[in-house]
């Protein structure tokens, strides 16, 4: 049931936060100082907070309906966000940017990867 939940919040939070980055990239703009100045540049902030944050929620999605899919989809919820958490900590640290943003994309991430290997390491072998 704890699986679930989290399976569940997981689409809540990634599908919708996806789509709206695609639909409207300069939506991180204000929260996050992150602005294109190209085209090209926007097309990739559609495709790495639009595409791939919905990717997400839409796996997590799947994983929900589908308990086969379960193991590996906690694994992807934990090695994603451990990614982008040391990847932004290291960023952070070097650039002094611990905005409130980027203390609240750590806090969430170190969350879900915390959360995540919790219920991984409790689904039966």
């Amino acid at each position: 049931m704890a699986t679930r939940i989290f399976l569940g919040l997981n689409v809540l939070i990634w599908l919708p936060y996806g789509i709206l980055c695609f639909l409207d990239p300069g939506l991180l703009a204000e929260s996050a100082g992150v602005t294109a100045t190209s085209a090209t540049g926007t097309t990739e902030l559609r495709a790495m907070y639009g595409g791939l944050q919905a990717a997400i929620g839409a796996w997590a999605a799947l994983a929900f309906f589908r308990p086969e899919l379960v193991r590996g989809t906690l694994t992807a919820l934990v090695v994603l966000p451990a990614g982008l958490a040391s990847t932004r900590l290291a960023g952070a640290l070097m650039d002094d940017a611990f905005t409130t943003y980027t203390v609240g994309a750590l806090t969430f991430e170190i969350l879900l990867v915390a959360s995540a290997a919790a219920l991984l390491r409790r689904l039966p072998r």
